[in-house]
């Protein structure tokens, strides 16, 4: 359970037209109107965790059980659903429930974000302690080994391809078409758990020595104060607005331009992982703590908030977690 915590606790993100947690979305009120909401995650059957993504709340599952599993993305692009994530130890990807290796599960691996851009897949994630991508299965290693690397979320704009993610040692970083730029300088620990483009400008969400962190081009703007642990796991742009979404202690929260609200749950913890904005709704999905400390040993029900409102995706029975929300026709 030690691996899992680690990479149950990653950003998740992603999109397109109707899409995942990052992109500025056009639409018609007719399109608001029949569009669906897809969240990723998992579940645990008691022994394993079963990856599984809930379609306007119902549940399928992508995994049988007989191995740890979890999703850590969803991406609609069209009629298409797609879904990154990993199945013991091989990272894959699903189209409409159909599984693709993107390893051959000799080594330890995952898959941490997808985006499809056209016809073309791109997955990112980490094998072996290398972080790559693949494009349409294709893998192509962003580090060579020497520091044990994660890639944690993926943008695709127009030709260039863009990463996010951190070194084991704390140095938040971004690449862009393979070329790493440094967010921090190790002297502190720092993860970047989520990249988007919007125009000209790259936003990376994540945590510097503590303190819930946006990049705008490489300079950071803080969240909170460091007093309290805190972390933005994902972060959407909509129009001139930069909405993100984590935690500060054990209290999910949304901050929209810096201004922040807490994700109600009465007295109980929570935790915001994934946001995307649709019309004037804000939808953010995460995990509330029924018990009494927040730890992935003790989380009791998958969560998704809309405009604040709570709606529960599992009964508490096992423990779940949603990583990744979408929205999608």
């Amino acid at each position: 359970m030690k691996k899992m915590k680690k990479l149950l606790l990653l950003s998740c993100i992603t999109i397109s037209l109707f899409s995942c947690s990052k992109k500025e979305i056009s639409e018609t009120p007719e399109q608001s109107n029949t569009k669906n909401i897809y969240v990723g995650g998992y579940e645990s059957n008691g022994n394993y965790n079963v990856a599984k993504i809930w379609k306007n709340g119902i549940a399928t599952s992508l995994t049988d059980g007989t191995k740890n599993a979890f999703v850590s993305s969803v991406f609609a692009s069209g009629s298409d659903v797609y879904v990154a994530g990993s199945e013991g130890e091989t990272a894959k990807f699903w189209k409409n429930g159909v599984a693709t290796s993107l390893t051959d599960g000799t080594t330890t691996a995952y898959a941490s974000a997808i985006f499809v851009s056209g016809s073309d897949v791109y997955v990112t994630g980490r094998e072996n302690g290398i972080a790559k991508y693949w494009k349409n299965g294709t893998p192509t290693s962003l580090t060579d080994g020497t520091s044990r690397t994660s890639a944690n979320s993926i943008f695709v704009s127009g030709s260039d391809v863009y990463i996010a993610g951190s070194t084991d040692g704390g140095v938040a970083k971004y690449w862009k078409n393979g070329n790493a730029t440094s967010l921090t300088d190790g002297t502190t620990r720092a993860v970047a758990n989520s990249i988007l483009v919007s125009g000209s400008d790259v936003y990376v969400g994540g945590y510097n020595s503590s303190i819930a962190t946006i990049w705008k081009n490489g300079t950071a703007i803080s969240l909170t104060d460091g007093r309290t642990e805190a972390a933005v796991n994902s972060v959407y742009i909509s129009g001139s607005d930069v909405y993100a979404t984590g935690y500060e202690g054990n209290t999910g929260k949304v901050w929209k331009n810096g201004t922040v609200t807490s994700l109600p749950v009465g007295n109980i913890n929570s935790r915001g992982n994934s946001i995307v904005v649709s019309g004037s709704d804000v939808y953010v999905a995460g995990a509330i703590d029924g018990r009494y400390k927040f730890k992935l040993s003790d989380l009791a029900k998958a969560q998704i908030w809309k405009n604040g409102e709570a709606t529960s995706l599992t009964n508490g029975t096992n423990y779940a977690y949603a990583t990744s929300i979408c929205i999608g026709n």
